[in-house]
This record gives C-alpha cells, sequence and structure tokens, in this order.
C-alpha cells in the first residue's frame, strides 16, 4: 500500500478561493487525545529491566526519570498475547521520550469504538404484537440449529464470554440470576453505568444492564432458554456465559478496554469470545484486531461483527473484526418479514406491504401519482420534475429506484410538494427498509410499483391508506446478505467477513426495565449467532478450535453473499478443505498459484469432483470515480479464469490430496476491482489515488482567503482539510519552510465556512526523522497516522462526509512536535 505525504508551509501564505460548499465534517475513526497503548518487549535483556519488574515497568520508569507528565490506565501482562500498557501523555513535547523508551514494540493511539447500533429495534409489547415473527425459529431451520437441537446438543460445557454492554441476567429466559450455578455464571463490568469515553471508569463485578440492552440481545441469540411465551430459544442455551461489559448506558469506549476485557477472558479461561462491537478502519493492524487475531490462534474462537455499513461500499469492514484469525460476521435476512401493509381503495387489490415495522402514521387516503410513466426508466426523478407536475402535497408519489440515490429523488419529488413517497424496487436495490431523513418514504416491491403505475397510467380512480396493519412477507432475498451488512476485503486484503449468519428482524431478549423481548437487526445479531453455533461445533468435536474451524460448512445462497453457516453439515461432514480460503493479493504481487487441501476424514472411500464455481466480481470502485461504490456493489460476471490440476480423484479413509489452482484475473476489468470468494484485486493497489482532489474544495486550509497569522491561543490555529478516497498505510505531513520552491501536485481548493472543531489536541508518532521528502527540505513533522481508513462517503444520501484535522502547533525547541484534532 502506497502512503500519503502533505507538505504544508510554515507560513501557511497561501491563496483561495471562497465558496458557500457546506460540508460535514466526520471521522469514521476518532483518536483519543493524547492516549496510546504501548506494547513491549517480554524478554529478559531489556535494558534495564529488573527481573522483579512487570515487563513495562521499565518503560514507565524510564518516563519518570525523564520528567515526563503521565498516566497509567490498564496494565497489559498476557505474554503471547500483549504485554504492555495504556498511557495518557498529558503534553505533546513528551512524545519522543515514549517514543525513545527502551524495549518498545509498539505504540498506537487509542481509538474510540462507538455503542453498538441495530440498525432497527421493535420492543416486542405481546403475543398480539403484530410484528412479532410467526416462526420465531426460522433462523434455527436455515442453518440446521433445529436439527442438531432435535439430537439433544445444546452447547453443553462450552464457555462463552460476550463483550458488550452488560447483560440482565435478572430476565426468566437468562436464567434469573447470576453467578456459579446460573446461566450467566460470572462476569465483570470495566466501565460502570454511568461512564462515556472521556469520563473516569467505575468498574465493578457486576455485569448487569438495564439500561443499554444490546449485551441482553446478544446473550439471548445465544442462550436464551426455551420455554418462554414467544417460544424463542438460543442457538446453544445449555452454554455458560461471561457478561464482560464494557460500555456504559450511552456513548463509545477506548479500545484500551475492550483490550482488556478480551484479556480478562483469555485469564478466564473462555472458549469462545464475542464481540458484537467495532469502528471501521479496513486494517487489520488496529490494536484491538492484533490482540483479538492473538487471542484466536491461541486456541480461542473470536467472533466479531463484520458492521453495518453496507451501503458505504466496499473495503470498509470492522476492527477488531478485521483480524486475521478472527470470524468476522456477515448478516443474512430471514425468509420472511412481517411489515406495515398499505390498503388499496377504488379497486380490488390485495394491500402492499412496504418496508416497515410500524405505520407511516398517516390518516387520510391519498391518490397515486407516478413521476415516470416508463417502469424501465433507469434514473426516475434523478433530475427536476417538468413544470406541468401538480402540487404532491396531497398524493402518494410513486418513484422506481435505481441510477441516482433515494435521498436525491426524494428531494426532487419534494420541490413540487410531495411528502408520502414509495419507492419500488429496481431489480438492483433490493426490497429494503430505507432511512432518508424527515421524509414520509418506504420501499415497496417491484410488481406492486410496476402496479401502481400501469394504474396511473390507465387513469384509474384508486387511492392508497397507510392504516396500522402488518402481515409476514416471504422475503425474496431471504438468506442472503443483508442490505446494512459490512462489505470487505480489508485494505491490507484479508478475507471479510469471513461467514454469515442470521442477523436481520431478529427475535432475542431485552432488559426487563425496556420491554423484555424485542426483534432486532444487525451484524450484531449475526455474531452470537456463529458464537453459538460454535458452541454447538466444540459440545460435538471436542475443545479443539482447528476441528471447529475447518469443520464449519458454508451453504452458497448467492453470488452477493459470504455465504451462511450450516451448523449440521459443519458437524457431520466427513471431508476437510483447508485453507478455506485463497489469497491471491493484487496484481503487484500477485499469487497466481494456490494449493488446498482436500481430507477423507469419513470411514468409507469417497470419490471427489473438482471443478471452479465462479463468483460475481465485484465493482469495488465505479470506472467514472476513485471513490468505492456504494452498497450494494455492483458484481460483473468478467470472471476470474482457474485451471486445476485435477478434475477427480478418490481417496480413502483418512487419505488426503493436494489440489492446485492456477488463477488468472478477469481479462474485462477496471482497477481495484475484487473477486472472492478466493480473493484477489485485478489492479495494484499501490496505484490506488488517496488523496481525493477530484473536488475544489480538498484538500483546503479552513477559513484561510489570503496570508494569515495565527496566535496558536484558544481556537486561533490553522485547520487542514482533506478527503482520503482511500485507506493508506501511512498518513504524514510535515512542515516545510514558505520561502522554499515547492511544485504541489493537488488542485487548488475552495473554502467553506463551517462551525468550531473539537478542543483537545491529538498528536501521534512520526517514526522516521528525515530532513527532505521528495527532494524537499523539511522542518519538522506535523502529525503522522498509520494504517488509516478511508473517508466514509455516504453516496446513497448524497451527504459528503470529509475528514478534518485541525493542526495545533505547541512551540517545544524548533517548532516542537504538533498536535492536531477532529473536527466534527
Amino acid at each position: 500500500m502506497k502512503f500519503l505525504a502533505a507538505l504544508v508551509s510554515l507560513s501557511l501564505a497561501v491563496n483561495y478561493v471562497s465558496a458557500d460548499v457546506p460540508i460535514e465534517g466526520v471521522t469514521a475513526l476518532t483518536v483519543v487525545p493524547g492516549q496510546f497503548i504501548v506494547e513491549v518487549d517480554t524478554s529478559s535483556h531489556i535494558p534495564g529491566k529488573r527481573s522483579t519488574d512487570a515487563p513495562h515497568a521499565h518503560v514507565l520508569r524510564h518516563l519518570t526519570e525523564r520528567g515526563v507528565n503521565f498516566n497509567v490506565g490498564h496494565e497489559y501482562n498476557t505474554p503471547g498475547i500483549l504485554v504492555g500498557a495504556a498511557i495518557t501523555l498529558k503534553n505533546a513535547s513528551d512524545a519522543k521520550a515514549l517514543q525513545e523508551s527502551p524495549g518498545i514494540v509498539a505504540i498506537r493511539p487509542v481509538m474510540l469504538i462507538p455503542a453498538p447500533d441495530p440498525v432497527e429495534v421493535h420492543v416486542i409489547s405481546g403475543l398480539g404484537d403484530p410484528n412479532l415473527p410467526n416462526d420465531t425459529q426460522s433462523t434455527h431451520v436455515l442453518t440446521g440449529v433445529d436439527k442438531l437441537h432435535a439430537e439433544g446438543r445444546f452447547g453443553e460445557g462450552i464457555k462463552i464470554g460476550i463483550i458488550d454492554t452488560g447483560v440482565d441476567y435478572t430476565h426468566p429466559s437468562l436464567g434469573g440470576g447470576f453467578g456459579p450455578g446460573f446461566k450467566i455464571a460470572g462476569g465483570y463490568d470495566f466501565v460502570g453505568d454511568a461512564y462515556e469515553a472521556g469520563s473516569t471508569p467505575q468498574p465493578d463485578n457486576d455485569p448487569l444492564d438495564q439500561c443499554n440492552g444490546h449485551g441482553t440481545r446478544v446473550a439471548g441469540i445465544i442462550g436464551a432458554d426455551p420455554g418462554n411465551i414467544f417460544n424463542i430459544s438460543g442457538v446453544a442455551y445449555k452454554s455458560t456465559l461471561t457478561a464482560y461489559k464494557v460500555f456504559g448506558c450511552i456513548g463509545s469506549v477506548g479500545d484500551d478496554i475492550v483490550v482488556a476485557a478480551l484479556l480478562r477472558g483469555v485469564a478466564d479461561k473462555q472458549d469462545i469470545l464475542t464481540l458484537s462491537l467495532g469502528a471501521p478502519s479496513a486494517w487489520s493492524t488496529t490494536t484491538t484486531s492484533v490482540v483479538a487475531s492473538r487471542v484466536a490462534a491461541s486456541g480461542i474462537i473470536v467472533t466479531v461483527a463484520a458492521g453495518n455499513n453496507g451501503a458505504s461500499g466496499g473495503w470498509y469492514t470492522t476492527g477488531p473484526g478485521n483480524g486475521v484469525d478472527v470470524i468476522a460476521v456477515a448478516s443474512i435476512d430471514n425468509t420472511y418479514l412481517q411489515l406495515q401493509t398499505a390498503s388499496v381503495q377504488g379497486v380490488q387489490h390485495d394491500p402492499i406491504p412496504y418496508h416497515q415495522l410500524w405505520s407511516l402514521g398517516i390518516s387520510g387516503e391519498f391518490p397515486i401519482y407516478a413521476t415516470s410513466t416508463n417502469t424501465s426508466v433507469v434514473d426516475d426523478a434523478c433530475g427536476p420534475l417538468p413544470d406541468s407536475t401538480p402540487d404532491l402535497s396531497d398524493y402518494v408519489t410513486i418513484v422506481r429506484a435505481g441510477s441516482c440515490t433515494l435521498d436525491w429523488k426524494a428531494a426532487q419529488v419534494a420541490t413540487k410538494g410531495a411528502n408520502i413517497v414509495l419507492f419500488y424496487d429496481d431489480g438492483l436495490t433490493g426490497f429494503v427498509k430505507i432511512n432518508i431523513g424527515n421524509y414520509n418514504a418506504s420501499m415497496i416491491q417491484a410488481a406492486d410499483g410496476e402496479w401502481l403505475v400501469s394504474q396511473f397510467v390507465a387513469n384509474t380512480n384508486i387511492t392508497l391508506s397507510f392504516p396500522d396493519a402488518s402481515t409476514p412477507v416471504a422475503y425474496p432475498v431471504g438468506g442472503l446478505i443483508s442490505y446494512f451488512s459490512s462489505y470487505g476485503p480489508t485494505n491490507d486484503k484479508y478475507f471479510k467477513p469471513a461467514v454469515a449468519a442470521p442477523g436481520g428482524n431478529i427475535p432475542s431478549t431485552y432488559p426487563l426495565p425496556m420491554g423484555t423481548w424485542a426483534v432486532l437487526s444487525g451484524t450484531s445479531m449475526a455474531t452470537p449467532f456463529i458464537a453459538g453455533s460454535a458452541a454447538l461445533l466444540l459440545e460435538a468435536k471436542g475443545r479443539t478450535t482447528g476441528v471447529a474451524l475447518r469443520a464449519q460448512h458454508i451453504r452458497n445462497n448467492g453470488a452477493d453473499a459470504p455465504g451462511l453457516v450450516d451448523v449440521y453439515k459443519s458437524i457431520y461432514t466427513e471431508t476437510t478443505v483447508s485453507p478455506g480460503e485463497l489469497l491471491l493479493n493484487d496484481t503487484a504481487y500477485y499469487r497466481k498459484t494456490q494449493s488446498f487441501t482436500v481430507k477423507n476424514t469419513g470411514k468409507s472411500i469417497k470419490t471427489y469432483t473438482i471443478s471452479h464455481v465462479p463468483a460475481g466480481t465485484a465493482l469495488t470502485i465505479p470506472s467514472n470515480s476513485i471513490q468505492p461504490a456504494a452498497g450494494p456493489v455492483p458484481l460483473s460476471t468478467a470472471y476470474a479464469n482457474v485451471q486445476l490440476s485435477t478434475t477427480g480423484f478418490l481417496l480413502l479413509p483418512g487419505e488426503s490430496r493436494q489440489v492446485t489452482a492456477f488463477i488468472t484475473p478477469p481479462a474485462a476489468r477496471r482497477k481495484t476491482r475484487t473477486s472472492p470468494t478466493y480473493l484477489g484485486l485485478a489492479a495494484a493497489l499501490k496505484d490506488a489515488p488517496i488523496f481525493d482532489n477530484t473536488q475544489a474544495i480538498y484538500p483546503r486550509i479552513h477559513g484561510v482567503t489570503g496570508p494569515q497569522n495565527f496566535t496558536f491561543n484558544s481556537y486561533d490555529y490553522p485547520i487542514l482539510e482533506y478527503r482520503l478516497s482511500f485507506g493508506t498505510a501511512l498518513l504524514r505531513i510535515d512542515l516545510v519552510d514558505p520561502n522554499i520552491t515547492l511544485t504541489t501536485t493537488l488542485n487548488p481548493s475552495s473554502v467553506a465556512e463551517r462551525g468550531s472543531v473539537l478542543d483537545e489536541p491529538i498528536f501521534t508518532f512520526p517514526h522516521g526523522k528525515p530532513n527532505t521528502f521528495a527532494q524537499v527540505s523539511i522542518i519538522g513533522a506535523l502529525t503522522e497516522l498509520d494504517y488509516f481508513p478511508r473517508d466514509l462517503d455516504l453516496g446513497y444520501t448524497g451527504i459528503t462526509l470529509g475528514l478534518e484535522l485541525g493542526l495545533r502547533i505547541q512551540r517545544s525547541g524548533n517548532m516542537g512536535p504538533i498536535a492536531f484534532c477532529y473536527g466534527h
């Protein structure tokens, strides 16, 4: 991966053209001011290390001797996984002392992980709730869990640690108590209910959560006891659960606390650790990803949510799910949905389902107006509606999805007064739930939309109303990837997510004060399903991680899904294939020749036929853009070519054979395209554009319209704003003298006024001390970030969310270290 560098003039005497271009400053990955996780060498030959010291004590002693003002948060001492400490430096000038401490392996900034937030939550009011799924165990039928339950397998004896918001263990279906002998047999609260990122944690031994609820949902998917009024049971409801509470009632958490919880799970000898949390990073190198991967390599199964950023396109999975040996879990939709329906008046017709859990809540009957009479038009309402369009305030406006974003279409029809909009599926967007702001808008199925348009063309006198009425609807893409599920791969080209499980429209437990039961959607729901599935595997196969992982059988449900787990076949399969994924890298470092081993683990001779089933080539970046395509990521039939060393063979019981595959990228391709289930990139990733200079507003010095002086007091300091169109392994910004001759490669940019930025400085560690870069003399490095993700671009909403870095120069010697902060 190439790196990104920028040179900033010392005087900042640059000329820009002002423009009224509003932006929203957002970063997907937030660095906590002045906080770092320091990893140290555990070997005994560290200079100055006393034999009785904790392995990281010499670093702390070194800082004290240098007069560094610091605080120590968590201390980590799990050899083979992580030895070190979370440290807060009070001054940017002390960064050098930390960097020069002996025995340090790595210094990583503490990152904020946002509170888990399901895509959809509906509290179940009772058996008569119209939004309660009729078949509460359809997820078990989808995955073979029902067959294992019928055989008496429920995960008994397997220990699962849940790192989340805590659990309401008073819930009757979760055992009704806490401690040895109960379902929730143990746990720890690392933060306290009142904790929010930046506040002081108040840890204790009680992981009770009755104010957030997320961990209670997760626990129910794994372990809810049967016999409740909704007939809901967990995947492995006889397993033993431990709750590690890392969130308060609201707010984010630093990943230093999540790391502490992972290591606590190791110390408690959990068989499985599950984390329905994370922050988009798209790299396998964040602290939580590194630690989770090491935990998994040690023999503990680790399942992590892939994230709910599917609308943002590829290259946007979350850490710690990006860890190399971690099972990152995607979500598939349930096979049916309980949806609201619109009633049709004027002609005889069945109610029309629209994708909402709750009614739009609109009283009255409304005639319809179609923005296009051609149901095949690809850009319906992507431009201004004609002058002949009537006032749409008293109509239900019917619009075909596709081409441009739905929020853009809604904005176009709103100029004509429309406030009730039904979008119909174009065959690509999918029949999905949408959220486009303050519009009464929902999605209907393609056939229903086409019928309504035909009635409009025929001038039929029909109206629609929206009573509070729902119906179970067979979901056309049930068993396939959920619209919200995040796409990979990682920026370092690991295959993420690895497997899918039911995560859309899932009933589960909820804290008693918050409603007791709820229907939820998100990869947070799919992740504990895989944890429970792993428990059933371990119960059947024994506590051997390798067996459990190799035994998992993935059933392919379509090119746009990573594969739905089939737990029953995972246990009873008599063939293993290893490795389970082939990583081809990109064209610059292409590994064309791959091999895998097929083993007959059964008791009889087996005949194998070996063939290539092509997966869709994902067009992750459109031909007219350097920004990743919004989800659902389009696919191409320009498949890779695969030649196999054999087409078939016989294997005796216990016998294995290696197969070689020669894989050639798709012939018709544009750079940065990806092709799973073997994963390769038909382009050189080092050539991917990093700095986004396609818009005149980026990069820029915010608010500067000409030569300007700064005091560096209060908020009077320059802010450098830019966008990353792709993740970068190294982001470096250097300071140069204003009198040098500098030929820039980026476009001059205009400026927009905006609100204030965060006042907390954040400093990082430039690793080298070069005097020049690209043959340009450098005064010093302003900032450096390793393995940073691309900026979030929600193309489906039409809002560009840019990353702003506020750079505050803090004098220390010759211009000293630099601090910067994120602007929101």
